[in-house]
């Protein structure tokens, strides 16, 4: 059962973005089912704003922004100044996904940045209600990202705090890793969860995403679905886009 509309926040003072953006993107779940967030992480930075622009004409619902430390995850990627960058030249929903250490100490510069989405990853934190309190309190909404090591179980006492749920499908931080089915277990007991009241959050995945891996993540709860290569290395965002949301809607 798909969960109702998430309600319109206020604007906070300290988050320029207008709540329209996330208002948008509940309406497009609501109205057309699961959509693709593509990630940035492998666009052309060195024409970063034509490729935002090139996304959003294609019909992106959203954009997904991968902040690595080179701790919390070995890779290191970019950060605030981007971030600011892609949220100048779109007006579309942002999401950043924090894979950092004590990404407290960040909250409130992404939330000031202007992002509708902040997902911090639960092996992370040490006060993980706190911290999605945290980001609420700033504005955007706050999910939950769990690895694939990490039992759904872990997660349980903390849905009803959470916007969202990501679910890894790879480990966060490594290239090129296939695809692994257990997680479209967890996006099946987090539905079951939801459905049963343990909270009213939006499903999402992130990790090989491919025409051959997006239908049974939506068929599992799948709704915001990060793709990444599947994307940004077809000759068409236009075309991978549409092409991985009809077979992401027409197996939800």
């Amino acid at each position: 059962m798909r969960r109702p509309p998430t309600p319109s926040k206020p604007l906070n003072p300290l988050n320029p973005s207008p709540p329209k953006a996330i208002d948008r993107l509940n309406d497009r779940l609501e109205s057309s089912g699961p959509v693709i967030l593509p990630a940035l992480l492998l666009c052309d930075f060195g024409h970063l704003a034509r490729e935002v622009e090139a996304l959003e004409k294609a019909g992106a619902a959203g954009l997904h922004l991968d902040i690595m430390d080179g701790q919390f995850v070995p890779q290191l990627t970019y950060g605030l100044v981007v971030v600011e960058a892609v949220r100048r030249a779109t007006a579309l929903p942002l999401e950043v996904h924090l894979m950092i250490q004590d990404p407290e100490r960040s909250l409130a510069d992404y939330a000031l940045a202007g992002v509708d989405i902040i997902t911090v990853h639960l092996e992370s934190l040490v006060e993980p209600r706190k911290t999605l309190e945290m980001i609420r309190s700033l504005g955007p909404n706050a999910h939950l990202a769990i690895s694939p090591r990490t039992p759904v179980q872990q997660a349980v006492p903390f849905l009803d705090c959470c916007d969202g749920v990501l679910v890894m499908s790879v480990e966060p931080g490594y290239g090129g890793q296939a695809f692994e089915p257990d997680s479209l277990l967890k996006l099946a007991e987090l539905s079951k969860l939801r459905d049963g009241g343990a909270g009213t959050f939006r499903l999402c995945i992130d990790g090989g995403m491919s025409t051959h891996t997006v239908g049974p993540a939506a068929a599992a709860g799948a709704e915001l679905i990060v793709a990444g290569s599947a994307v940004i290395r077809a000759s068409s965002y236009a075309d991978a886009i549409a092409h991985l949301e009809q077979l992401a809607r027409n197996a939800a």
